[in-house]
């Protein structure tokens, strides 16, 4: 089967997409072969794609390394916790604080749907919070404590100094820099807010999960019942470090539709100030809220639902990307017009997988979709003069991808 032809399109003939930046000036896509409009010129159910992806040795070593500084700092974490709760303590606790985490995990898995983040990038976020974070946390806290010592706030100046102060601070940087280390590793991956919110969560729920441990160890530890406590944090509030860290995540990602990595700098430290700001709020009410209940009520329950509501808008800018850029192959010859209007569409995706299933193609058929999806994004990168970062490479790899999908479907299906 021909491949996709990597070179300018062949009329030369620039349109004009526009982006957040603006009008940009950019060649269409490269003309189908004439064995793939043939195959688009009727609607055929997309199959299971063969190509074999680029390898990146430099990247590989950076992520083997990387990997084996998360696991030793995590060692390191762990034997902390083993030392102050005991192994009962750290056991029990972790084993509850698995509650939280599965909320979290099923929240991130429905903002991730439409564009999944790669898994390796995701461990890696996950790993930096419940360690690299944590570890962060808590040197700065021994350092402070003599301090705070030494300044004579009295036992509640101390207290609302560590949680209103200190830990928002503390925290969010240490988890803030996390999400910017993969603004650096994985910028191909990096698309935009939503993409920056699914990191953010991940570093966030890790830092909650080995926080968790610790407040649910250390209530068993003190002889009590962790009872309210888990309520609390593990039902009540299970997305509160999520919602803090999103905005840095967010400000990120909204930086990374542009060309250039000072932005994310600039980013970083401008989400981080909303980001702690929220956190300090959450923390500091705290001090001064007779009734807890009702201030959750009246407070942190709207500001989840605002929360949730916001994600639910970028998540339909995620499926206006797709169509548009996908518009642009169908008009070359890459994808029927009836693909395009599916992979855009949730209800559309449904139905192709409910057809794929039952065909026995369920595999091949998701597997199209995220080929597909990736492809309008690595044109988006095109759009967006990123293309730096390898979208010209990418977007040749996956129009073979999809062109080889349908392609093998068609002749399972004929």
């Amino acid at each position: 089967m021909t491949g996709p032809d990597a070179s300018p399109h062949p009329h030369g003939t620039p349109d004009y997409s526009a982006t957040a930046s603006g009008l940009v000036s950019v060649a269409p896509p490269a003309a189908a072969p004439d064995d793939v409009r043939l195959e688009t010129a009727h609607l055929v159910q997309p199959g299971l794609a063969t190509v074999r992806r680029r390898s990146n040795a430099g990247l590989v070593v950076a992520a083997i390394i990387g990997f084996i500084g998360l696991a030793l700092v995590m060692l390191f974490v762990l034997a902390y916790l083993f030392v102050g709760l005991g192994p009962g303590g750290v056991i029990i606790g972790g084993l509850m604080a698995l509650v939280p985490l599965g909320i979290v995990f099923w929240g991130i898995r429905w903002i991730d749907r439409w564009e999944p983040e790669p898994r390796g990038a995701l461990v890696f976020a996950f790993l930096w919070g419940a360690g690299v974070s944590v570890l962060i946390a808590l040197i700065v806290d021994a350092e402070i404590q003599s301090v705070i010592a030494a300044a004579g706030l009295g036992e509640f100046g101390a207290e609302f100094f560590g949680a209103a102060i200190q830990a928002p601070i503390v925290e969010e940087l240490g988890k803030g820099l996390g999400v910017l280390l993969l603004f650096f590793a994985v910028r191909r991956h990096f698309d935009g807010p939503v993409d920056g919110i699914v990191y953010s969560a991940w570093v966030a729920g890790g830092f909650a999960f080995t926080e968790n441990i610790l407040y649910f160890g250390s209530e068993l530890v003190a002889g009590g019942a962790p009872v309210e406590v888990f309520f609390i944090r593990g039902i009540m509030s299970p997305f509160a470090h999520v919602m803090f860290t999103a905005f840095i995540g967010a400000a990120i990602g909204y930086a990374a539709q542009r060309p250039g990595w000072f932005r994310g700098v600039v980013a970083f430290a401008l989400g981080s100030i909303p980001a702690i700001l929220l956190h300090a709020f959450w923390n500091g009410a705290l001090f001064f809220v007779s009734d807890f209940y009702g201030y959750y009520l009246l407070v942190q329950v709207p500001m989840f639902v605002v929360a949730v509501w916001l994600v639910s808008l970028l998540r339909q800018q995620e499926r206006r990307v797709t169509f548009d850029r996908l518009t642009e192959y169908a008009t070359v010859g890459w994808f029927h017009p009836d693909e395009v209007a599916m992979l855009s569409s949730p209800a559309g995706r449904r139905t192709a997988m409910a057809w794929a299933r039952s065909h026995g193609l369920g595999p091949a058929m998701k597997a199209f979709i995220r080929d597909a999806t990736r492809l309008a994004y690595a044109r988006q990168r095109i759009v967006g003069d990123r293309d730096m970062i390898g979208a010209q490479a990418d977007e040749a790899e996956l129009l073979a991808r999809v062109a080889a999908s349908r392609h093998a479907l068609h002749g399972a299906t004929v």
